[in-house]
């Protein structure tokens, strides 16, 4: 072989080296078949609600369709866990809320679970609403009061052993000093019909899953847990105003399983930046009690981090179990 040849054959070599390493570290198309949207809780919470708001623009904006499939259980964690398993490559994500990171705090023995995930985008945050059925008393002070003439005669509802709406509730018993019954379900869906009953007759969850029952008077709203009221509920106070320093909000974010590559989460995450900063889409949050955020995935890590950190502390100090 002379020279111009051995060239020639180096030249080839080094392309298809090229080639293949380009094709290693470029994902194909993404997404190429719909993606499994995983929501760690039933359907009709506000988990599940946020996330098919969420999926549908998705679907648009990528071309394929994002499926909601949800897998309450557990506080979330059965979700969860079928998210970390699931093959790395863009095609199963799972949406969340804070209680994600209340139940690895609840479960300390599933914090290696924050590892198997990565922090994909924030899409939207919201404080709480103390929803209660009509036949308690109407404010927030007279509610614990009763609570206070009746130890544990009044129950509440959570979506999940160890879920944000669970630990949120037991800090504020805590705070204000009273004792409520938990009575836990597997989302917000599945404990509508006690609570709409009167049989678990407390709940705190996002506004825009509780609205339609409070304009149908079929629950009343008692309070706001953020450091304001909300536009849609002008007259409801918030919880800081009885139990002083009571401020808890919940985030819904996109997290995938950990060793999905970096520029399919870029691409998930700058979509859904886009979506969130669209004029339609800020009204309509706003019109269900929430802001949405975006931001990058380092954000949303940080958040992660510091809500662990927070809720492990409550955890430890109420002695709450998974029990």
């Amino acid at each position: 072989m002379n020279t111009r040849m051995r060239y020639l054959a180096a030249g080839m070599i080094c392309a298809g080296i090229s080639l293949t390493v380009r094709a290693q570290s470029q994902p194909a198309q993404y997404p190429a078949r719909p993606v499994r949207v995983i929501v760690p809780f039933a359907a009709g919470g506000g988990s599940d609600l946020s996330a098919r708001q969420i999926a549908a623009k998705l679907s648009e904006h990528l071309g394929h369709q994002f499926v909601i499939d949800n897998r309450g259980g557990g506080g979330g964690l059965i979700g969860m866990e079928i998210t970390a398993s699931a093959a790395p490559d863009g095609h199963t994500i799972m949406f969340s809320s804070g209680s994600y990171v209340a139940t690895m705090a609840m479960r300390k023995s599933s914090y290696g679970m924050l590892k198997s995930m990565l922090p994909v985008v924030e899409v939207a945050a919201a404080p709480y609403v103390v929803g209660v059925h009509p036949s308690l008393p109407d404010s927030m002070k007279a509610l614990l009061d009763l609570a206070r003439d009746k130890p544990g005669h009044l129950a509440y509802a959570s979506t999940g052993v160890g879920g944000l709406t669970h630990l949120a509730s037991e800090l504020l018993i805590s705070m204000a000093k009273v004792k409520i019954t938990h009575v836990p379900y597997k989302g917000g869906g599945p404990a509508m019909p006690d609570v709409l009953a009167g049989r678990t007759p407390i709940l705190i969850n996002p506004a825009f899953a509780l609205m339609p029952y409070f304009r149908s008077g079929r629950l009343r709203p008692l309070a706001v847990t953020g450091t304001t009221r909300l536009p849609e509920l002008p007259d409801v106070p918030i919880v800081a105003d009885t139990v002083p320093g009571f401020v808890v909000y919940t985030w819904y974010a996109i997290f995938a399983p950990a060793g999905t590559p970096r520029v399919i989460v870029n691409k998930l995450n700058a979509t859904v930046n886009n979506i969130v900063s669209d004029r339609e889409m800020k009204k309509s949050f706003e019109n269900q009690g929430m802001a949405g955020t975006g931001g990058t995935p380092e954000k949303l890590d940080k958040t992660v981090r510091d809500d662990y950190a927070r809720w492990a502390k409550v955890v430890k100090e109420n002695n709450i179990t998974a029990d």
